[in-house]
Protein backbone atom coordinates (compact mmCIF):
# COMPACT_ATOMS: atom_id res chain seq x y z
CA UNK A 1 0.00 0.00 0.00
CA UNK A 2 1.44 3.35 -1.08
CA UNK A 3 1.01 6.93 0.07
CA UNK A 4 2.23 10.31 -1.07
CA UNK A 5 2.74 13.39 1.09
CA UNK A 6 2.24 16.84 -0.41
CA UNK A 7 3.28 19.89 1.61
CA UNK A 8 1.84 23.19 0.46
CA UNK A 9 3.50 26.52 1.16
CA UNK A 10 5.92 28.96 -0.40
CA UNK A 11 7.67 29.26 2.98
CA UNK A 12 9.08 25.74 2.55
CA UNK A 13 10.34 26.40 -0.97
CA UNK A 14 12.17 29.60 -0.05
CA UNK A 15 13.83 27.95 2.93
CA UNK A 16 12.00 30.00 5.53
CA UNK A 17 10.91 26.88 7.42
CA UNK A 18 12.00 23.24 7.42
CA UNK A 19 9.43 20.61 6.45
CA UNK A 20 9.25 18.49 9.60
CA UNK A 21 5.63 17.52 8.94
CA UNK A 22 6.54 15.03 6.21
CA UNK A 23 9.05 13.30 8.48
CA UNK A 24 6.42 12.76 11.16
CA UNK A 25 3.72 11.62 8.75
CA UNK A 26 6.06 9.19 6.97
CA UNK A 27 7.08 7.58 10.27
CA UNK A 28 3.49 7.17 11.42
CA UNK A 29 2.37 5.70 8.09
CA UNK A 30 5.30 3.30 8.04
CA UNK A 31 4.32 1.96 11.46
CA UNK A 32 1.00 0.74 10.07
CA UNK A 33 2.35 -0.81 6.86
CA UNK A 34 1.88 2.14 4.49
CA UNK A 35 4.94 2.86 2.36
CA UNK A 36 5.56 6.47 1.34
CA UNK A 37 6.24 6.51 -2.39
CA UNK A 38 7.04 10.20 -2.68
CA UNK A 39 7.16 13.46 -0.73
CA UNK A 40 6.48 16.65 -2.69
CA UNK A 41 6.66 20.31 -1.65
CA UNK A 42 4.72 22.71 -3.83
CA UNK A 43 3.74 26.36 -4.09
CA UNK A 44 0.53 27.75 -2.62
CA UNK A 45 -0.83 27.92 -6.16
CA UNK A 46 -4.05 26.41 -7.52
CA UNK A 47 -2.58 25.05 -10.76
CA UNK A 48 0.39 23.55 -8.94
CA UNK A 49 -1.85 21.87 -6.35
CA UNK A 50 -4.16 20.45 -9.03
CA UNK A 51 -1.21 18.99 -10.94
CA UNK A 52 0.26 17.47 -7.75
CA UNK A 53 -3.08 15.87 -6.85
CA UNK A 54 -3.50 14.38 -10.32
CA UNK A 55 0.04 12.99 -10.39
CA UNK A 56 -0.27 11.49 -6.91
CA UNK A 57 -3.65 9.90 -7.63
CA UNK A 58 -2.13 8.06 -10.59
CA UNK A 59 0.45 6.23 -8.47
CA UNK A 60 -0.62 5.84 -4.82
CA UNK A 61 -3.58 4.82 -2.64
CA UNK A 62 -3.49 7.61 -0.05
CA UNK A 63 -2.61 11.27 -0.65
CA UNK A 64 -1.98 13.45 2.41
CA UNK A 65 -1.74 17.22 2.04
CA UNK A 66 -0.61 19.63 4.74
CA UNK A 67 -0.82 23.42 4.63
CA UNK A 68 -2.99 26.05 3.01
CA UNK A 69 -5.91 25.77 5.46
CA UNK A 70 -5.63 28.95 7.51
CA UNK A 71 -8.02 31.90 7.69
CA UNK A 72 -6.14 34.12 5.24
CA UNK A 73 -6.97 34.64 1.59
CA UNK A 74 -3.76 33.03 0.36
CA UNK A 75 -4.75 29.66 1.89
CA UNK A 76 -6.48 28.09 -1.10
CA UNK A 77 -6.39 24.35 -0.48
CA UNK A 78 -10.13 23.95 0.21
CA UNK A 79 -11.08 25.87 -2.93
CA UNK A 80 -8.65 23.82 -4.99
CA UNK A 81 -10.05 20.56 -3.64
CA UNK A 82 -13.53 21.70 -4.75
CA UNK A 83 -12.16 22.37 -8.22
CA UNK A 84 -10.46 18.96 -8.33
CA UNK A 85 -13.52 17.00 -7.20
CA UNK A 86 -16.10 19.19 -8.95
CA UNK A 87 -17.49 20.09 -5.57
CA UNK A 88 -18.60 23.13 -3.58
CA UNK A 89 -17.97 24.51 -0.11
CA UNK A 90 -20.68 24.11 2.51
CA UNK A 91 -20.78 25.25 6.09
CA UNK A 92 -20.22 22.56 8.68
CA UNK A 93 -22.15 23.39 11.85
CA UNK A 94 -19.88 21.41 14.13
CA UNK A 95 -16.79 23.20 12.85
CA UNK A 96 -18.49 26.59 13.16
CA UNK A 97 -19.45 25.90 16.76
CA UNK A 98 -15.88 24.81 17.52
CA UNK A 99 -14.47 28.02 16.04
CA UNK A 100 -16.99 30.15 17.94
CA UNK A 101 -16.14 28.35 21.20
CA UNK A 102 -12.42 29.03 20.70
CA UNK A 103 -13.06 32.75 20.22
CA UNK A 104 -15.42 32.90 23.18
CA UNK A 105 -13.30 30.91 25.66
CA UNK A 106 -9.74 31.72 24.67
CA UNK A 107 -9.44 34.72 22.36
CA UNK A 108 -12.05 36.88 24.09
CA UNK A 109 -12.85 38.94 20.99
CA UNK A 110 -15.58 38.92 18.34
CA UNK A 111 -15.24 36.27 15.66
CA UNK A 112 -14.37 37.65 12.22
CA UNK A 113 -15.75 36.55 8.87
CA UNK A 114 -12.46 34.99 7.79
CA UNK A 115 -12.59 32.73 10.82
CA UNK A 116 -16.23 31.89 10.21
CA UNK A 117 -15.17 30.85 6.72
CA UNK A 118 -12.98 28.16 8.24
CA UNK A 119 -16.18 26.21 8.86
CA UNK A 120 -16.63 25.91 5.08
CA UNK A 121 -15.58 22.50 3.78
CA UNK A 122 -16.09 20.60 0.52
CA UNK A 123 -19.47 18.85 0.61
CA UNK A 124 -17.86 15.49 -0.26
CA UNK A 125 -15.39 15.69 2.63
CA UNK A 126 -15.67 13.99 5.99
CA UNK A 127 -14.52 16.43 8.64
CA UNK A 128 -11.67 15.40 10.94
CA UNK A 129 -12.19 17.41 14.12
CA UNK A 130 -9.18 19.56 15.01
CA UNK A 131 -9.26 20.00 18.77
CA UNK A 132 -6.13 22.18 18.74
CA UNK A 133 -7.03 24.77 16.10
CA UNK A 134 -9.72 26.32 13.94
CA UNK A 135 -8.91 24.64 10.60
CA UNK A 136 -10.50 21.17 10.34
CA UNK A 137 -8.89 18.19 8.71
CA UNK A 138 -10.72 16.67 5.73
CA UNK A 139 -11.02 13.11 4.38
CA UNK A 140 -12.26 12.63 0.82
CA UNK A 141 -12.63 9.24 -0.86
CA UNK A 142 -12.79 9.14 -4.65
CA UNK A 143 -12.31 6.31 -7.15
CA UNK A 144 -10.94 4.04 -4.43
CA UNK A 145 -8.30 6.61 -3.44
CA UNK A 146 -8.20 8.61 -0.21
CA UNK A 147 -7.28 12.29 -0.05
CA UNK A 148 -6.56 13.76 3.38
CA UNK A 149 -6.05 17.49 3.89
CA UNK A 150 -4.56 18.71 7.16
CA UNK A 151 -3.48 22.07 8.61
CA UNK A 152 0.23 22.77 8.35
CA UNK A 153 0.73 23.77 11.99
CA UNK A 154 2.82 20.84 13.31
CA UNK A 155 1.05 20.58 16.68
CA UNK A 156 -2.36 20.41 15.02
CA UNK A 157 -1.24 18.11 12.21
CA UNK A 158 0.40 15.58 14.55
CA UNK A 159 -2.71 15.23 16.70
CA UNK A 160 -4.90 14.71 13.64
CA UNK A 161 -2.56 12.10 12.17
CA UNK A 162 -2.32 10.18 15.44
CA UNK A 163 -5.93 10.43 16.60
CA UNK A 164 -7.91 10.57 13.36
CA UNK A 165 -6.04 9.65 10.18
CA UNK A 166 -4.06 6.59 11.27
CA UNK A 167 -7.04 4.87 12.98
CA UNK A 168 -9.19 5.54 9.90
CA UNK A 169 -6.59 4.08 7.51
CA UNK A 170 -6.26 1.00 9.74
CA UNK A 171 -10.04 0.54 9.69
CA UNK A 172 -10.52 0.98 5.96
CA UNK A 173 -7.47 -0.72 4.39
CA UNK A 174 -5.79 -4.12 4.53
CA UNK A 175 -2.08 -3.45 4.95
CA UNK A 176 1.13 -5.49 4.99
CA UNK A 177 3.44 -5.45 7.97
CA UNK A 178 6.61 -3.36 7.67
CA UNK A 179 9.48 -3.71 10.11
CA UNK A 180 12.67 -1.70 10.44
CA UNK A 181 15.54 -2.38 12.80
CA UNK A 182 18.36 0.12 13.08
CA UNK A 183 21.69 -0.91 14.57
CA UNK A 184 23.95 1.95 15.66
CA UNK A 185 27.74 1.73 15.29
CA UNK A 186 30.45 4.14 16.43
CA UNK A 187 34.14 4.46 15.74
CA UNK A 188 34.19 2.98 12.23
CA UNK A 189 33.73 4.63 8.84
CA UNK A 190 31.13 3.61 6.30
CA UNK A 191 33.59 2.04 3.84
CA UNK A 192 35.44 0.09 6.54
CA UNK A 193 32.13 -1.13 7.94
CA UNK A 194 30.92 -2.18 4.50
CA UNK A 195 34.12 -4.15 3.98
CA UNK A 196 33.71 -6.01 7.28
CA UNK A 197 30.12 -7.07 6.57
CA UNK A 198 30.46 -7.61 2.82
CA UNK A 199 29.92 -11.38 2.86
CA UNK A 200 26.95 -11.10 5.22
CA UNK A 201 25.37 -8.37 3.08
CA UNK A 202 25.76 -10.37 -0.14
CA UNK A 203 23.89 -13.29 1.40
CA UNK A 204 20.90 -11.36 2.77
CA UNK A 205 17.45 -12.72 1.84
CA UNK A 206 15.77 -10.93 -1.06
CA UNK A 207 13.02 -9.74 1.28
CA UNK A 208 15.50 -7.83 3.44
CA UNK A 209 16.96 -4.44 2.51
CA UNK A 210 20.04 -2.87 4.10
CA UNK A 211 20.71 0.87 4.22
CA UNK A 212 23.84 2.68 5.47
CA UNK A 213 23.04 5.92 7.33
CA UNK A 214 26.34 7.67 8.11
CA UNK A 215 26.76 10.73 10.34
CA UNK A 216 29.65 12.30 12.24
CA UNK A 217 31.43 9.46 14.00
CA UNK A 218 28.55 7.04 13.54
CA UNK A 219 27.02 4.72 10.98
CA UNK A 220 23.53 3.34 11.43
CA UNK A 221 22.59 0.13 9.64
CA UNK A 222 18.88 -0.06 8.90
CA UNK A 223 17.38 -3.45 8.13
CA UNK A 224 13.95 -3.29 6.48
CA UNK A 225 11.50 -5.97 5.44
CA UNK A 226 7.84 -6.27 4.54
CA UNK A 227 5.51 -9.25 4.84
CA UNK A 228 2.00 -10.50 5.50
CA UNK A 229 2.53 -11.18 9.20
CA UNK A 230 4.49 -9.74 12.09
CA UNK A 231 5.89 -13.17 12.98
CA UNK A 232 7.46 -13.69 9.55
CA UNK A 233 9.20 -10.32 9.32
CA UNK A 234 10.39 -10.42 12.94
CA UNK A 235 11.90 -13.86 12.35
CA UNK A 236 13.83 -12.67 9.29
CA UNK A 237 15.13 -9.54 11.04
CA UNK A 238 16.09 -11.44 14.20
CA UNK A 239 18.04 -14.14 12.37
CA UNK A 240 20.07 -11.71 10.28
CA UNK A 241 20.68 -9.36 13.23
CA UNK A 242 22.28 -12.21 15.20
CA UNK A 243 24.66 -12.87 12.31
CA UNK A 244 25.53 -9.17 12.10
CA UNK A 245 26.22 -8.89 15.84
CA UNK A 246 28.62 -11.80 15.59
CA UNK A 247 30.65 -9.91 13.00
CA UNK A 248 30.75 -6.33 14.37
CA UNK A 249 29.78 -6.56 18.03
CA UNK A 250 32.82 -4.48 19.00
CA UNK A 251 31.50 -1.33 17.25
CA UNK A 252 27.77 -1.69 17.98
CA UNK A 253 26.55 0.71 20.66
CA UNK A 254 22.83 0.10 20.50
CA UNK A 255 19.69 -0.08 18.43
CA UNK A 256 16.83 2.10 17.22
CA UNK A 257 16.94 5.32 15.20
CA UNK A 258 16.59 7.68 18.13
CA UNK A 259 19.26 6.32 20.47
CA UNK A 260 22.17 8.75 20.49
CA UNK A 261 25.67 7.97 21.72
CA UNK A 262 25.13 10.16 24.79
CA UNK A 263 21.98 8.19 25.64
CA UNK A 264 24.00 4.97 25.41
CA UNK A 265 26.59 6.46 27.79
CA UNK A 266 23.83 7.70 30.12
CA UNK A 267 22.38 4.20 30.36
CA UNK A 268 25.77 2.70 31.14
CA UNK A 269 26.51 5.26 33.88
CA UNK A 270 23.07 4.74 35.40
CA UNK A 271 23.32 0.96 35.31
CA UNK A 272 26.75 0.98 36.93
CA UNK A 273 25.96 3.76 39.39
CA UNK A 274 28.90 5.90 38.23
CA UNK A 275 29.30 9.65 37.83
CA UNK A 276 30.78 11.95 35.20
CA UNK A 277 32.33 15.40 34.89
CA UNK A 278 33.77 17.28 31.91
CA UNK A 279 36.50 19.83 31.26
CA UNK A 280 35.98 21.40 27.84
CA UNK A 281 38.10 23.80 25.89
CA UNK A 282 37.35 24.12 22.15
CA UNK A 283 34.10 22.13 22.48
CA UNK A 284 32.76 25.00 24.58
CA UNK A 285 30.40 23.03 26.79
CA UNK A 286 28.75 21.06 23.98
CA UNK A 287 29.49 17.72 25.66
CA UNK A 288 27.80 18.93 28.83
CA UNK A 289 24.91 20.33 26.83
CA UNK A 290 24.22 16.99 25.19
CA UNK A 291 24.43 15.16 28.52
CA UNK A 292 22.08 17.54 30.30
CA UNK A 293 19.62 17.30 27.43
CA UNK A 294 18.78 13.80 28.67
CA UNK A 295 16.12 13.64 31.42
CA UNK A 296 17.58 12.43 34.70
CA UNK A 297 21.13 13.50 33.93
CA UNK A 298 21.55 14.85 37.47
CA UNK A 299 21.83 11.26 38.68
CA UNK A 300 25.26 10.84 37.10
CA UNK A 301 26.46 14.20 35.75
CA UNK A 302 28.06 16.47 38.36
CA UNK A 303 29.16 19.42 36.27
CA UNK A 304 31.60 20.92 33.81
CA UNK A 305 34.42 23.43 33.62
CA UNK A 306 34.50 25.22 30.28
CA UNK A 307 38.16 26.22 30.33
CA UNK A 308 38.25 27.97 26.98
CA UNK A 309 41.19 30.22 27.76
CA UNK A 310 44.66 28.99 28.73
CA UNK A 311 44.60 30.92 32.01
CA UNK A 312 41.38 29.14 33.01
CA UNK A 313 43.06 25.79 32.51
CA UNK A 314 45.89 26.96 34.74
CA UNK A 315 43.94 28.88 37.39
CA UNK A 316 40.77 26.77 37.70
CA UNK A 317 41.80 23.29 36.58
CA UNK A 318 45.31 23.64 38.05
CA UNK A 319 47.08 22.47 34.89
CA UNK A 320 50.76 23.18 35.68
CA UNK A 321 52.01 26.21 33.76
CA UNK A 322 55.28 24.43 33.03
CA UNK A 323 53.31 21.62 31.31
CA UNK A 324 51.60 24.17 29.08
CA UNK A 325 54.94 25.83 28.30
CA UNK A 326 56.67 22.54 27.57
CA UNK A 327 54.02 20.82 25.45
CA UNK A 328 51.61 23.64 24.38
CA UNK A 329 48.02 24.03 25.46
CA UNK A 330 46.93 21.65 22.70
CA UNK A 331 48.66 18.47 23.80
CA UNK A 332 48.06 15.07 25.34
CA UNK A 333 49.71 16.20 28.56
CA UNK A 334 47.33 19.15 29.01
CA UNK A 335 44.27 17.09 28.07
CA UNK A 336 45.19 14.44 30.62
CA UNK A 337 45.85 17.01 33.35
CA UNK A 338 42.47 18.60 32.64
CA UNK A 339 40.69 15.24 32.87
CA UNK A 340 42.45 14.15 36.07
CA UNK A 341 41.94 17.48 37.81
CA UNK A 342 38.27 18.00 36.92
CA UNK A 343 37.58 14.47 38.14
CA UNK A 344 39.18 15.36 41.46
CA UNK A 345 37.54 18.78 41.60
CA UNK A 346 34.01 17.47 41.08
CA UNK A 347 34.60 14.10 42.78
CA UNK A 348 33.36 11.86 39.94
CA UNK A 349 34.19 8.37 38.74
CA UNK A 350 34.85 9.37 35.13
CA UNK A 351 35.74 12.58 33.34
CA UNK A 352 36.18 13.84 29.79
CA UNK A 353 38.58 16.58 28.74
CA UNK A 354 39.01 18.25 25.35
CA UNK A 355 41.65 20.63 24.04
CA UNK A 356 42.38 21.48 20.43
CA UNK A 357 42.46 23.91 17.54
CA UNK A 358 39.05 24.08 15.90
CA UNK A 359 40.08 27.03 13.74
CA UNK A 360 40.09 29.28 11.90
CA UNK A 361 43.28 30.48 13.67
CA UNK A 362 45.73 28.51 15.82
CA UNK A 363 44.99 30.42 19.02
CA UNK A 364 47.40 29.82 21.92
CA UNK A 365 49.05 26.83 20.26
CA UNK A 366 51.20 26.21 17.22
CA UNK A 367 49.34 22.99 16.39
CA UNK A 368 47.61 22.75 13.03
CA UNK A 369 43.92 23.59 12.78
CA UNK A 370 41.91 20.43 13.31
CA UNK A 371 44.33 18.97 15.86
CA UNK A 372 42.48 17.82 18.97
CA UNK A 373 43.28 15.81 22.06
CA UNK A 374 40.58 14.02 24.01
CA UNK A 375 41.30 12.51 27.42
CA UNK A 376 39.27 10.18 29.63
CA UNK A 377 40.09 9.83 33.32
CA UNK A 378 38.82 6.80 35.26
CA UNK A 379 39.31 5.54 38.82
CA UNK A 380 42.19 3.46 37.47
CA UNK A 381 44.02 5.62 34.93
CA UNK A 382 43.88 8.37 32.33
CA UNK A 383 44.15 7.97 28.57
CA UNK A 384 44.33 10.47 25.74
CA UNK A 385 44.15 10.25 21.96
CA UNK A 386 45.19 12.71 19.28
CA UNK A 387 42.85 13.22 16.32
CA UNK A 388 43.03 15.26 13.13
CA UNK A 389 39.45 16.39 12.54
CA UNK A 390 39.84 18.53 9.40
CA UNK A 391 39.57 22.29 8.95
CA UNK A 392 35.84 22.98 9.11
CA UNK A 393 35.33 24.49 12.56
CA UNK A 394 31.79 23.27 13.18
CA UNK A 395 32.55 19.74 12.02
CA UNK A 396 35.73 19.62 14.11
CA UNK A 397 33.71 20.35 17.23
CA UNK A 398 30.84 17.98 16.39
CA UNK A 399 33.14 15.11 15.45
CA UNK A 400 35.17 15.61 18.60
CA UNK A 401 32.11 15.56 20.84
CA UNK A 402 30.97 12.28 19.28
CA UNK A 403 34.46 10.82 19.58
CA UNK A 404 34.62 11.80 23.26
CA UNK A 405 31.41 9.91 23.98
CA UNK A 406 32.68 6.93 22.03
CA UNK A 407 35.93 6.86 24.04
CA UNK A 408 34.04 7.23 27.32
CA UNK A 409 31.73 4.35 26.43
CA UNK A 410 34.68 2.02 25.90
CA UNK A 411 36.24 2.98 29.20
CA UNK A 412 33.00 2.46 31.11
CA UNK A 413 32.58 -0.98 29.54
CA UNK A 414 36.16 -1.88 30.49
CA UNK A 415 35.73 -0.74 34.09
Amino acid sequence: MLAEIITIGDEILIGQIVDTNSVFIAKELNKIGVSVYQITSIQDDKAHILKALSDAESRVDVIILTGGLGPTKDDITKHTLCKYFNDELVQNKDVLKHVEDIFKKHLLKPISQVNINQSLVPSKAKVLHNENGTAPGMWIKSNGKVFVSLPGVPFEMKALITDKVVPKIIKEFDRPFILHKTIVTYGIGESALAERIEDWEENLPESLKLAYLPSLGSVRLRLSTIGKSREIVESVISEESKKLYAIIKDVIVGEEDDESIEEVVAKLLTQKGKTLSTAESFTGGMIAERITGIPGASLYFKGSVVSYATETKINVLKVPEEVVDAYSVVSAQVAEAMAVNVRKLLKTDFSIATTGNAGPSKGDSNKEVGTVFIAIATPKNVISVKYMMGVHRKRVVQKSVNKAFEMLRKEILNF
